[in-house]
């Protein structure tokens, strides 16, 4: 199998993505991570005590794929809902960090905003702690975020949804954004959860990864035959024109109309290597150091490189290539189109 891509056209790919406006709607978290040394265990408990040396917070969720775009060189608006605490103020720091306007977001008073904080010692995650309710927005807060996404979507190339279960995404709002799209003619790429199956019926692109994959059609993905099925059975059901299936070491599936038994993308980072306009070979593997956020890569990656012109098997290599990037790095992170640019040339070679 080749990738049907050159070296050339996807470093032009990659060239064309800079300045093209995608909005992301979606649940906004606050990753923090706190780091440490952990040289001895606790006598209160079998556990390890890590003394404190430093922390940072970082965009999560919906934040992660607009920090991916904006990295990526997209000029980005971001939709979402935050409340009015701690972790709200440092989340907006982060988006003010990075240029990305915050004018889309809605504050929600009583509400906390989505906090996961990783306690990390020796580069090993030690435990993580979650903060979030998953209620539903009061409906006057969901009401001003529908208003600010539709008069958002002037002049965009792409939406991006990223549906962590959080409670922004419902129907209604859901089907608000799709058929504002539709009326102007913007592809819609969707990672969706299990819970909202319908209301993401008519979306273009639809991505999810092995084990959400398998929660929407009730059975475990095991084998490719089955990887196969569950691929043709979501096209159906989304209406979309195409699903994606991200695998973790097995890489990527793209599934479109017309093509019954999908589009295999290896993973970069593994034994096996996509080559370019070339049949895959066998090269030394990338180590993978951790998959936080990698499905986040790979959807803002294909957005992107689908409004930069891309086809959508010419936008799931650029994906699969991004995410081959960010396992390599610790916790919840992003690549620049050099770095995309310079894994695609290598993986070329």
């Amino acid at each position: 199998m080749t990738t049907g891509i050159s070296r050339k056209r996807a470093l032009q790919i990659v060239n064309r993505m800079r300045g093209r406006r995608l909005a992301v709607v979606g649940d906004c978290m606050l990753d923090r991570y706190i780091w440490g040394a952990a040289s001895r265990i606790s006598p209160e408990a079998p556990v390890p005590v890590v003394d404190f040396t430093e922390q940072n917070d970082r965009l999560g969720g919906a934040g992660n794929v607009a920090a991916n775009l904006a990295a990526l060189g997209a000029r980005v608006e971001i939709f979402g809902a935050i409340g009015k605490d701690e972790a709200g103020s440092h989340l907006r720091r982060c988006l003010r960090d990075l240029h990305l306007p915050e004018k889309g977001i809605v504050e929600v008073a009583g509400r906390p905003t989505t906090l996961k904080m990783r306690i990390i010692a020796h580069q090993q995650q030690v435990v993580r702690v979650d903060r979030e309710v998953r209620a539903h927005l009061p409906e006057q807060s969901e009401g001003q975020l529908v208003k600010r996404i539709l008069a958002g979507l002037k002049n965009l190339d792409a939406l991006v949804i990223s549906d962590y279960n959080k409670g922004v995404m419902n129907d209604r709002l859901t089907k608000a954004i799709l058929s504002g799209c539709a009326e102007r003619k913007i592809p819609t790429f969707v990672a969706p959860k299990w819970s909202q199956l319908p209301a993401y019926r008519g979306a273009t692109v639809v991505i999810c990864n092995r084990e959400e994959a398998g929660s929407l059609v009730a059975r475990a993905l095991a084998s490719e035959e089955s990887v196969r099925d569950t691929g043709r059975e979501l096209l159906d059901r989304f209406g979309s024109a195409a699903v994606v299936i991200t695998l973790g070491a097995q890489g990527l599936q793209l599934f479109e109309r017309g093509d019954a038994n999908g589009f295999h993308v290896p993973a970069i980072n593994q034994e096996i290597q996509i080559v370019i306009g070339k049949r895959p070979g066998a090269k030394s593997g990338r180590q993978v150091f951790d998959v936080t956020g990698a499905g986040d890569t790979v959807l803002a990656t294909m957005a992107l490189a689908s409004a930069g012109g891309a086809s959508l098997r010419e936008a799931a290599v650029l994906g699969n290539a991004a995410a081959g990037v960010v396992v390599a790095k610790l916790g919840t992170a992003t690549l620049t189109r050099e770095e995309l640019a310079a894994i695609l040339r290598e993986a070329a070679t």
